[in-house]
């Protein structure tokens, strides 16, 4: 097959060019060069900006489209505009488009709606997305859209995963909120890229939120632990303790979900995809390898996500204070 993938040298993009040519595809990307330009260099590259330089995209025909970079309406319009014949659409969304997330989403649930116009994709990354699905729907009603949840492995440049095994490779004291037996969930971008490849493949369409089995916060981080093989003691903090210390759920602290209104986040029911194609590795795989790339030096020093240092061995001071010394 000829796969177009527009991005390509970031993270997802990056593994679906990988399992699109270890399964012999002819693969070609579209993106403006600037992050590791030089990957892939026996591949076609044509240059260019969704943003009003598409000329290297007019009229050229594929068998296949992975769409890994959409997240502004007007720009998934206009690629599609410039396209020629295309065969297979996926798109990749996030479960992010869900208008509730206080409990696990399914694929039918109601999706967020955009208040006002913009196209600051940061401030409405949901809603945005919505509409990308459906102006993509409405070029391919075969289109093929997996809804990602957290998205982890090597290559990740956020750290909202990478952050844990890091962490407990570091050793001592490592904070963790309460309690251990939290829904988390997670998605291996090489798993939910070998299936994009597949479904491109087997022309598979349809709307799936692509997310791993349900697990416990209590294993992950356990998991994270025995791959790591250090001396780290996991102490486990009250939430609302946390949340008064000024602890950021999320991207300060990764898997830590404190508001009501994201609590199903990381509970989806993965059944239709599973049953639709979706194979998912084992944890301790998706630990071993993330931590052996961010030791192999070509990883990031420093990640956007992640509790510094010092404020987490404050935060731990100040609870066992609290633990030791009762109001």
């Amino acid at each position: 097959m000829r796969i177009l993938v527009l991005g390509g040298t970031l993270f997802l993009g990056r593994h679906v060019v990988d399992a699109a040519l270890e399964r012999g595809h002819e693969v070609t990307l579209f993106n403006r060069g600037q992050t590791r330009p030089d990957l892939f260099p026996d591949i076609e590259k044509l240059r260019g900006d969704r943003d009003g330089d598409l000329g290297a995209l007019a009229g050229r025909d594929f068998d296949a489209v992975v769409d890994t970079s959409g997240r502004v309406p007007r720009l998934v319009s206009e690629t599609l505009d410039a396209l020629g014949a295309i065969g297979h659409y996926t798109f990749v969304s996030t479960i992010s488009v869900y208008a509730d997330l206080s409990t696990p989403p399914t694929e039918s649930s109601p999706l967020a709606e955009l208040q006002e116009p913009t196209e600051v994709w940061e401030e409405a990354y949901g809603e945005l997305k919505v509409l990308c699905e459906n102006i993509v729907r409405e070029r391919f009603p075969d289109a093929f859209v997996p809804r990602p949840g957290l998205i982890v492995g090597p290559w990740d440049p956020t750290g909202r995963f990478t952050y844990w095994p890091t962490r407990f490779a570091a050793g001592g004291r490592v904070l963790a909120p309460l309690p251990p037996e939290t829904d988390t969930q997670v998605i291996d971008a090489r798993d939910l890229a070998a299936w994009i490849v597949r479904a491109a493949e087997g022309q598979l369409g349809g709307t799936y939120n692509a997310v791993g089995p349900v697990t416990t916060r209590e294993h992950v981080l356990e998991t994270c632990c025995s791959v790591a093989g250090t001396d780290a003691e996991l102490v486990w903090v009250d939430p609302d303790f946390l949340h008064a210390q000024g602890v950021e759920e999320w991207m300060e602290l990764p898997l830590w979900l404190h508001d009501a209104k994201y609590r199903g986040m990381l509970s989806a029911d993965p059944s239709p995809a599973l049953a639709a194609g979706l194979r998912t590795r084992p944890l301790e795989e998706t630990v071993r390898d993330t931590l052996a790339w961010t030791q192999s030096g070509d990883a990031p020093t420093e990640f956007p996500a992640g509790l510094d240092r010092e404020k987490e061995q404050a935060v731990l001071d100040t609870w066992q204070r609290s633990v030791d010394s009762p109001a």
